[in-house]
């Protein structure tokens, strides 16, 4: 890590200053939004997008992502050197380049509309709390056209490193751009220089993919039988089949409600924790049952058209399943930031983590942060939407502003002691790890802490208070609280 010549330091805290050109990476609502703010605030912004749009994972994209390995691989390769293949075809350069999103024809928001909503813009009239993927999708591009975002876009670029060189106060980002041309497509790299670097990638890129024994093989023979659930789509081609959906997150949740009027039989293996807010909501007839614990295959046979995957599934209370046409792992991804070399550590457990490091082995924490949003060591590199069981669009929204002020210099961050001190504090009360960025049902608590540190600087530099959230906004996070504490999701 390079010299901090943009910050000065005191006793009370860390101002950044001489912060000009920012790039922030990913155009999906965590990047639009915090390009609008900082365009707001007078920065020069560069905005790096793989894909060709606006929208990240509420773009649905009909052609589903490649396989992820069976299990993880970790730490999980770049795709880069891929692309440059010879022989690729122009579609598969671009689906390596710019993998499509998990997003599912179906797909609707699960936190209600007047919650998840921007400061930048206010929903259509008339939008129900529970919109479709093709409304929350435009919404996200109405706000990058209004705030003049997508000007600073440069799409079908990739970008491959994030680094600050020994003895230079400016980040270098290396890029790649993928180009179509009549005989194929290019590839183009290029170097650039930025005093400050916005991290707002999301979560939904690398599958997880538990090392179930038996898994793997199950995979290997039946390939078109055993996906991840970022790969689902549509319902239809489960129609009429026994599904083994492994997980209780959103996506398995969905994929059930989907699937189970279509004649499919669901059985949904999943862990039993304090965090089920879904399991109520499954459709009437799903079969809840232990997690697998390992998968049996019988070698000699073959799955036949229309004939079930020739094996069982050993669960862990000593259950047995047969019969199973379909499986669909949903549980879920790892973060990773791979752009940012050695700062992601995956073979490194999450106790062990130093005073630098971003990623370890766990793949559920982001190291080092302060607020969920500044990378201590150096706060001139900032994360935008790490924090997750949130209101996503409306806390994005609010960090933005809050990483905006900071390095504008309009309002300082604490002291590194101080910085490093609350995070330890943080981790000792998150183990195991998978919650440390949770911030369910104490979003509204980290939202009024934030606010009283950061517009307590702006009052006394002279410079407008940030509002924080509205009425409006409260009075809906509190129903929904009361909503979820019954078990009521959408």
């Amino acid at each position: 890590m390079g010299s901090l010549d943009n910050e000065t330091k005191t006793e009370d805290g860390i101002t950044l200053t001489h912060i000009k050109d920012v790039a922030v990476i990913g155009a999906g609502i965590s990047g639009v939004v915090s390009a609008a703010h900082l365009l707001r605030d007078g920065f020069n912004v560069t905005v790096f997008e793989r894909t060709g749009v606006v929208g990240g994972v509420w773009y649905y994209e009909p052609r589903a992502d490649r396989d992820p390995p069976f299990p993880n691989v970790r730490p999980p390769a770049p795709h880069w050197e891929e692309v440059e293949k010879e022989g690729l075809s122009s579609d598969d350069a671009a689906l390596i380049h710019g993998p499509p999103n998990p997003c599912y024809a179906g797909l609707k928001n699960n936190v209600p509309t007047p919650v998840m909503r921007s400061s930048l813009l206010r929903w259509p009239e008339g939008s129900e709390d529970f919109v479709d993927q093709k409304v929350v999708d435009q919404y996200v591009k109405d706000i990058a056209r209004v705030h003049s975002v997508n000007d600073q876009i440069q799409f079908h670029t990739r970008v491959e490193s994030v680094s600050k060189p020994e003895g230079d106060d400016k980040w270098t980002v290396v890029t790649s751009t993928l180009t179509k041309t009549d005989s194929g497509h290019t590839l183009t790299k290029k170097t650039w220089k930025f005093d400050s670097v916005i991290v707002a990638s999301g979560h939904y890129h690398i599958p997880f993919v538990p090392d179930i024994p038996g898994l793997a093989t199950w995979k290997q023979q039946f390939p078109d039988r055993v996906t991840h659930s970022k790969q689902y789509r549509t319902p239809k081609p489960f129609a009429n089949q026994t599904i083994l959906v492994i997980g209780a997150g959103v996506s398995a949740l969905d994929i059930a409600r989907e699937t189970a009027p279509l004649g499919a039989k669901i059985i949904n293996s999943r862990r039993e924790s304090k965090y089920d807010l879904l399991g109520p909501r499954l459709p009437e007839g799903v079969d809840r049952v232990a997690l697998a614990s390992e998968f049996i295959a019988d070698e000699s046979a073959s799955a036949q058209p229309g004939q079930a995957i020739p094996g069982k599934v050993v669960l862990e209370d000593g259950s047995v399943l047969e019969g199973i046409d379909r499986v669909i792992i949903a549980t879920g991804y790892i973060s990773s930031y791979p752009f940012l070399g050695d700062l992601e550590q995956p073979t490194t457990p999450w106790e062990d983590a130093d005073e630098k490091v971003l990623i370890t082995s766990d793949g559920y924490i982001t190291h080092n942060l302060h607020k969920d949003v500044f990378y201590i060591p150096d706060p001139t590199l900032v994360f935008v939407g790490v924090s997750h069981l949130v209101s996503t669009f409306s806390l994005f929204d609010f960090q933005a502003q809050v990483a905006s002020k900071v390095l504008a210099g309009q309002a300082s961050l604490p002291s590194t002691a101080a910085m490093k001190q609350e995070h330890r504090e943080r981790k000792a009360r998150f183990q195991p790890p998978d919650r440390f960025h949770s911030l369910f049902a104490v979003e509204d608590a980290y939202i009024d802490q934030v606010l009283d540190w950061i517009n307590g600087d702006l009052k006394k530099r002279g410079f407008k208070p940030l509002p924080g959230m509205d009425d409006e906004w409260k009075i809906n996070y509190k129903a929904l609280q009361e909503r979820l504490k019954g078990g009521q999701l959408n």
